[in-house]
C-alpha cells in the first residue's frame, strides 16, 4: 500500500468522487461533497493507501484542478456521471470555446453534435492547447471550435466550473467548426 503517489491517488479520487462512490461504501451529498475523514477511512478499509496528507497534496498539485476542498469536505469540480448538483451559476461564455476529441469520432459528432455521454455535461475549454491535450487522451487529436455566443443567443446555457472548464448540456453540430 505504501507505493501510492499523487498520480494514483488522483485517478482513484476521480473514479470515486465522479463516478463510483459506492465502490468504497460512501455516499456523496446532493452537491457531490463527502467528509474527508469518511473518504480516507473508507479508502483505507478497501485497501487504498489514501491519507489526509496525500489527499491534500493531490488536490493542491492537480494540474487540472479536478477537486476542491471546503472546510472538512471534498468534491470533484465536474465530470460526474452520478447525479449531483454542483450549484454552478449560468454564465455568458466567450465567443468561441474548444473541444478536444479524436479523429475517429468526427463522423458521429458531425451527425449528432457533442453529447455529454455518461457525464452530466459536455466539457469545453477556452483555449486550443487544453482541448488538444484532452483530444490526445482519446487517439489522434482534433480540436473543434464551438460557437458559444451563437448557442447562447439560441437559448443554450453555459456554466463555468471552479477549475475553468465550461459546461453545457449538448452542442448541436450546427455550432461546431473545425479549428
Amino acid at each position: 500500500m505504501s507505493d501510492w503517489d499523487s498520480y494514483k491517488a488522483s485517478k482513484f479520487l476521480s473514479f470515486v468522487l465522479r463516478h463510483r462512490p459506492d465502490i468504497i461504501g460512501i455516499q456523496l451529498d446532493g452537491g457531490g461533497w463527502v467528509e474527508i475523514d469518511v473518504l480516507v477511512e473508507a479508502s483505507v478499509a478497501h485497501g487504498k493507501a489514501l491519507t489526509r496528507e496525500l489527499l491534500k497534496e493531490t488536490v493542491r498539485t492537480d494540474d487540472k484542478q479536478r477537486y476542491v476542498i471546503e472546510g472538512t469536505k471534498i468534491r470533484a469540480n465536474q465530470g460526474h456521471s452520478v447525479d449531483v448538483d454542483l450549484a454552478i451559476a449560468e454564465l455568458a461564455p466567450p465567443t468561441l470555446l474548444y473541444h478536444g476529441t479524436a479523429t475517429r469520432f468526427l463522423d458521429q459528432i458531425r451527425n449528432e453534435g457533442l453529447k455529454k455521454m455518461s457525464r452530466n455535461h459536455v466539457h469545453l475549454s477556452e483555449d486550443v492547447e487544453t482541448a488538444k491535450k484532452v483530444g490526445q487522451r482519446h487517439g489522434k487529436p482534433v480540436v473543434l471550435a464551438v460557437l458559444a455566443t451563437s448557442m447562447t443567443k439560441d437559448g443554450h446555457k453555459f456554466y463555468l466550473a471552479n477549475n475553468g472548464i465550461w459546461l453545457t448540456d449538448h452542442v448541436p453540430s450546427i455550432y461546431i467548426a473545425a479549428v
